[in-house]
Formats: C-alpha cells, sequence, structure tokens
C-alpha cells in the first residue's frame, strides 16, 4: 500500500485522512506482537527439548520458566489477536482507492460526458405538463395516499397499468441483460453482515441501511449485495471470466438525511424494485467493462425515448466501494431538470478482497475485480416515462419498444376513458 496514494484518495473522497496513520500504526504492532509470538513459541519449543534432558535442579529451574513461557506465549498470542483485530477493523473503515480519472470535488463537481436526446418543449405543443403523482392518479397507476396509510410517508403502491407497467420494464430489461450474456437472477432481500459489510455498505452507507438487530439480517439496498457475496470464498476459473449477472429485486433504503426532499410521488421512497447488472472480471479488464455497462444502460433508456444526460460523478460523491462511477440522469419536465436513473460503478478489486473471491489463472490465484450497473430503478423510471410521454388529456404514449412487454398497449389511457 502506498500511504501517500491512501491518504490522497481518503482526502478527495471527504473521508478520514488520519485513518490511514492509524492503520500503520496497528500493521506495525501486528507485525511487531506476531514476531515477538514466534520467538517465543519458538523458545518454548527449546525449552521442551532441554526439559527432557535436564535432572535434578537444573530441571526445576528449566520448568519454572517453562511455567512462565506458556504465559508469556499467552499473553504475546492475545497481543497478537487484538492487533490482527484492529488492523481488519481500521481496514473496513477505509474507502476504495480512487480511479485517477475520477474528477475531484463535492456532489456538483461532477463532469458532464454527454446530453442525448432534447427535452419536449410543452410550451411550444400548447399545454402544460403535469407532474407523475397527478398522472398516476388520472392513470389509476399510482397510490401514495393509500401507502402512507398502511406504511407512512415514502411508499406507494402501483396499481392497474402501474403494475403492469413496472412488469413489462422488469421484463424489458432483463430480456436485453440476458441477450447480452447476462445469467438472469433473483436473488435474497435480507443477508448476513459480513455480505453487507463486504461489499461496503457498513461504512458510510450505514446510516441507510434497514437493520433486523434480533435476526442479524440486513435488507438490501441493492441486490449488488447479494451478487457480490454469491461467490464469497470461493475461487473462480479465470478462464470462465467474465461472469454478469442481472438482478432483480426489492431494495430497502433509509433515506435518512433527505429530511424533507421528494416527498412528493415515487421519486425517493424506502421500497422500490430494481433490475441490477453484476460483473466479475480479470482486473486489467475492469475499465473496459465499465463502459460496456454504461452502454447497455444507454441503450435501455434510448429504447425508451428519454432525454438524459451522462455524469463521471466526483470524488466526494462516490460510495465507499466504487473506484469511479457514471450517473445517467433523465431529464423530469415538471422539475425542469435532470435525475438520476441509473449509475454503474467500477469498484476493482476493494469487494473481491473483501469477500475472499479470487480467480485463478497462470500466475496462481489472486483478487478479481468487481462492477455493477443499473439497468432499470423501477419507480423512477416510471416517473420519466409518464412525465416525458404524456398527453395534453393525460393519457401517456408507450415508447415502442415497451409495448410487447404490455400486450401491445400503445397508449395508456385515462381510467373511465
Amino acid at each position: 500500500m502506498d500511504p501517500d496514494r491512501v491518504r490522497a484518495s481518503q482526502r478527495a473522497r471527504g473521508e478520514d485522512v488520519e485513518l490511514v496513520d492509524a492503520l500503520l500504526a496497528a500493521d506495525e504492532r501486528q507485525r511487531s506482537s506476531s514476531s515477538r509470538f514466534d520467538e517465543l513459541r519458538n523458545e518454548q519449543k527449546q525449552l521442551g527439548k532441554q526439559v527432557a534432558q535436564a535432572k535434578g535442579d537444573e530441571k526445576a529451574a528449566l520448568l519454572e520458566r517453562t511455567k512462565q513461557l506458556a504465559a508469556d506465549v499467552k499473553t504475546a498470542n492475545a497481543e497478537q489477536s487484538e492487533a490482527e483485530a484492529e488492523v481488519q477493523r481500521l481496514l473496513g473503515g477505509l474507502a476504495n482507492l480512487l480511479d485517477p480519472a475520477a474528477p475531484i470535488g463535492g456532489e456538483e463537481d461532477f463532469v458532464t460526458i454527454e446530453e442525448v436526446g432534447t427535452p419536449r418543449d410543452f410550451a411550444a405543443e400548447g399545454f402544460e405538463p403535469r407532474d407523475h403523482v397527478e398522472l398516476g392518479k388520472i392513470l389509476g397507476a399510482i397510490d401514495t395516499e393509500r401507502a402512507a396509510k398502511v406504511s407512512g410517508s415514502r411508499f406507494y403502491y402501483l396499481t392497474g397499468v402501474g403494475a403492469l407497467l413496472e412488469l413489462a420494464l422488469v421484463n424489458m430489461a432483463i430480456a436485453q441483460a440476458t441477450e447480452a450474456g447476462f445469467i438472469p437472477m433473483i436473488t435474497p432481500a435480507l443477508v448476513k453482515p459480513r455480505a453487507m459489510e463486504g461489499t461496503g455498505f457498513l461504512g458510510q452507507a450505514a446510516e441507510n441501511v434497514f437493520h433486523l438487530p434480533e435476526d442479524d439480517f440486513y435488507l438490501v439496498g441493492t441486490s449488488e449485495v447479494p451478487l457480490a457475496a454469491y461467490h464469497m470464498d470461493e475461487i473462480l476459473d479465470g478462464d470462465q471470466l467474465p461472469l454478469r449477472y442481472a438482478g432483480f429485486s426489492p431494495c430497502f433504503r433509509r433515506e435518512a438525511g433527505t429530511y424533507g426532499k421528494d416527498t412528493r410521488g415515487i421519486i425517493r421512497v424506502h421500497q422500490f424494485d430494481k433490475v441490477e447488472m453484476f460483473s466479475y472480471v480479470a482486473p486489467e479488464d475492469a475499465e473496459a467493462e465499465h463502459k460496456r455497462l454504461l452502454q447497455w444502460e444507454r441503450d435501455f433508456l434510448d429504447k425508451l425515448g428519454l432525454a438524459y444526460r451522462v455524469i463521471d460523478v466526483a470524488s466526494g460523491d462516490l460510495g465507499a466501494s466504487a473506484m469511479r462511477k457514471f450517473d445517467i440522469e433523465a431529464w423530469i419536465p415538471t422539475q425542469g431538470k435532470y435525475r438520476e436513473l441509473t449509475s454503474t460503478s467500477n469498484c476493482g478489486e476493494f469487494q473481491a478482497r473483501r469477500l475472499g473471491i479470487r480467480m485463478r489463472g497462470e500466475e496462481g490465484n489472486r483478487p478479481l475485480a468487481t462492477l455493477n450497473g443499473t439497468l432499470c430503478a423501477v419507480p423512477r423510471t416510471i416517473v420519466a416515462i409518464l412525465e416525458t410521454h404524456q398527453l395534453a388529456d393525460g393519457s401517456v404514449v408507450v415508447p415502442e419498444a415497451l409495448r410487447p412487454y404490455l400486450g401491445g398497449r400503445e397508449v395508456l389511457t385515462p381510467v373511465g376513458k
């Protein structure tokens, strides 16, 4: 580990730089205690041979030394274990090394890579666009009022064509992923602590994770977690890489720190469904795979006829496990701005090392790289479709690529019409 590079990465992320020095000190204590333990164990073995050959007073003295040595060995072993635990604890709090190509700065310091499509000019068309909440009521597709009664704020029901729209989007996403060579997966929504910790979600992201303390389970915020842990403690054949999975799962997020933000509608909610792409590749292939994941996300949104921009996320806005991340933000007409719809992250060897996943090759066994990319986060995609493709009477034109998954339906019409 290059301490200066790690410090620079931590600083660029806005993370604790002093953690690096604490880790170096703990590592030195571990090495020292390990060396001390080995010396004492070696002396203990030699003393055992001497005791077997000694007699009389000499033997008695050696036996006394043996008792003291046994206590010293026990103490050294405890110190060694304590130092190892401290190293692992500190390592667990260290974020992934930043990709040198990632922009430096906070949330607003992203770099726009490209803008695709032109947002509709509703004024030129002669009508004021409705937001997705109003459209959802007109179409009988979204019910947040009854969801609030049943579950509280930031929950929703998808009803009628809303439910059908979700199923259509999921099937369209899975079909595209399968065609691209991904293995479709339906993943667990509850995972053990090691799976959540190993993927990097119990550090800075812990405040947004739902925990069930009685059973010590975590509710996943993305199927990235069970997909990353799927090959935990395994050695994969390098010749079989890349391995690509497309996971469908419910996702749960506390949305801590977002009080007052996006309280209307289904943009920021506690539970939603998502199709996630996940790749295991050789580290030297990770950068190219990252670009492929981004292109698959773009292909999906192009089929839906959405205007969007692609951004290179700045260092201070990256999750702990990501070296670099690209977001795709769709234009939301009634908000007059782009909102995140998908993202794709290159996590390098970070998750694989923590989860004990390696690849077998000519050079022996070594860690591999993992990457993830959202293909379809359902509620936000529905928001973008409804608002982008609405008509003056509240009807919504179904994107042509989605129609086969909606029984050929071309237009979603208001209830009762």
